[in-house]
């Protein structure tokens, strides 16, 4: 497929799993500040173990022109971009400040049993499958962000949740910057790897691809489902 095709593909996946009942379910909780800081924890679980997972898809992957962009991404979420001179999990560390949590309370916490599971899923599927259902399996979570694709169901993950603190908790975005980051960052991340996919996912290789892509969103589903259903017992 060329890399509009791609677009097109990954799009539909990831529009389908925003409609399904288990994200309307997330969207849907009331926010309270224990549930808050439930889901700007497990996040941080989240982010965390990103960094492993796209360390797995370079480490497989043969190809010097997609190690350079998956280093450039990497820089980007652990020492400095154009949003923070940090790097992204300091934007964690912040919200979670404006939730009443210390550092160590954001970065030692347990994780959800889904949490757990899904994070086991990920590593998985990004250390033993190829390095390209790994890359798409990553880099498909990240459009679940665009609110340029998702416009339609009021935008993407990040930007309908902050609609939900602001209503719920009173919060603005200065108290939410990692909502704020990312609802603008992963828009430049869901175009990032398009060329890749056209160049190499040819063949036999594009359906891989693929199913890759769709299992990642279930999984998505699956760990978004397991914070709303903690943040819905501690409402």
């Amino acid at each position: 497929m060329k890399a509009t095709e791609w677009r097109k593909e990954l799009g539909g996946l990831v529009q389908d799993a925003m409609r399904s009942p288990e994200l309307e379910h997330y969207f849907k909780v009331k926010i309270t500040k224990p549930g808050a800081q439930v889901l700007i924890t497990q996040l941080g679980l989240f982010i965390h173990h990103r960094r492993d997972c796209w360390s797995h898809v370079s480490g497989n992957c043969p190809h010097m022109s997609v190690k350079q962009k998956i280093l450039q991404h990497e820089y980007g979420e652990v020492i400095k971009d154009n949003y923070t001179e940090h790097g992204h999990m300091e934007l964690i560390v912040r919200q979670g400040k404006a939730l009443g949590l210390s550092p160590e309370q954001v970065l030692n916490v347990e994780p959800l049993p889904s949490t757990m599971a899904t994070l086991y899923a990920w590593a998985w599927m990004t250390r033993e499958k190829s390095w390209l259902e790994g890359l798409a399996s990553l880099t498909i979570t990240e459009w679940a962000n665009d609110d340029r694709l998702l416009k339609e169901v009021g935008g993407g993950l990040s930007s309908r949740m902050a609609k939900r603190w602001m209503d719920d908790l009173g919060f603005g975005w200065e108290q939410m910057p990692n909502f704020k980051v990312h609802s603008q960052a992963d828009e430049e991340h869901s175009d990032m790897f398009l060329e890749d996919l056209e160049k190499f996912a040819t063949g036999e290789k594009e359906a891989q691809v693929y199913r890759a892509a769709k299992e990642s969103m279930e999984l998505l589903k699956l760990f978004r489902g397991g914070i709303a259903r903690e943040m819905e017992r501690l409402a």
